[in-house]
């Protein structure tokens, strides 16, 4: 089967499509004909050897994918022919793989498979970020950096759906129409965002802040937290890890909480299916519709992965694989 290479840890360039055998299937797994594979942050970082998962060289990246059953035991829930999402760890962008039945979930038939695709690692992310470490409150205000991307727009619709205001935060006017488009309440820029944030809600200030981006704006993000606020920290696409002067959280009592989705998820036995089962239910409802932002066929898989280093990806990155 046709799949992407890491071979060096030289950045998306040094990705490169290369046959491989088909996967082996582990008893009681199940086999996806892949369609559609999401690209994501870590992806990027694992070209370069600067994610925290540092897989042995030759490897398939590929985090998440959509496409078709091709195989599938008696007794996981999945049959012949479904349409399926699944999250994968690795090995997504490839034409085949095989995952445990936990990490996938049925699609319907009004969903494209890209869109599919773009499901498990930013929604499952922020299911995980706003419910379980927010523990978000219909009323409340959510203000969320690179809302234009594919956290952020996931962030927008997941907070929407759970009865939030939401305070989109982007540093062009097409992404603030992006953020806006899938749900977003206002949309500011970066620059003057704390003062923004602050009029926006009468001085008091959001009561959550979804900071995938990290660098210099997490001191103002602190700032424009209301009493008792909670700022979750998703990732740190500017590059700089912050640091946290806690005289801060003690004077306004707020928070500061971390979301390590797959270092949760992968100890609780049980834990994705319950997250699928509640993403489901959002769909059901017309809440969640990922924006596909750019399609890249699997011979431009480095194209894709690039798009994400260069700041230009809008919505989500997709790549096609069949």
């Amino acid at each position: 089967m046709r799949a992407a290479h890491i071979t060096e840890l030289s950045g998306p360039d040094a990705v490169s499509v290369v046959e491989v055998p088909a996967p082996t299937v582990v008893p009681g797994q199940i086999l996806i004909d892949v369609h559609a594979a999401g690209v994501n942050f870590p992806d990027l970082l694992m070209t370069r050897g600067e994610y925290q998962v540092k897989p042995d060289l030759p490897f398939i990246p590929g985090s998440e994918v959509a496409g078709v059953v091709a195989a599938a035991p008696a007794g996981s829930g999945f049959s012949v022919g479904d349409r399926v999402t699944s999250f994968t760890m690795l090995n997504g962008l490839a034409e085949q793989v095989a995952v445990s039945p936990e990490l996938a979930m049925r699609i319907p038939d009004s969903m494209t498979l890209a869109e599919g695709a773009s499901l498990p690692m930013n929604y499952l992310t922020m299911e995980f970020a706003l419910i379980r470490r927010a523990a978000l409150q219909p009323g409340e205000t959510v203000l969320i950096h690179g809302a234009a991307g594919g956290i952020g727009t996931a962030g927008i619709q997941i907070s929407k759906a759970l009865g939030a205001t939401v305070v989109a935060v982007a540093s062009s006017e097409s992404k603030r129409e992006v953020a806006l488009s899938a749900g977003a309440d206002h949309a500011i820029d970066v620059d003057g965002f704390l003062g923004a944030a602050k009029e926006l809600t009468g001085g008091r200030g959001v009561d959550v802040v979804v900071d995938p981006v990290g660098g210099e704006r997490f001191t103002d993000s602190l700032r424009c937290l209301a009493p008792e606020g909670r700022l979750l920290v998703i990732g740190f696409t500017a590059g700089d890890i912050p640091t946290v002067r806690v005289n801060r959280l003690l004077l306004n009592n707020i928070d500061v909480r971390g979301v390590g989705w797959g270092a949760f998820a992968f100890m609780r036995p049980g834990f994705i299916s319950q997250q699928w089962a509640s993403i489901s239910r959002l769909i059901e409802t017309g809440t969640i519709h990922p924006p596909i932002g750019a399609e890249f066929p699997l011979e431009q898989v480095d194209d894709a992965i690039a798009e994400l280093g260069a700041r230009r990806a809008i919505g989500k990155v997709v790549v096609t694989v069949r």
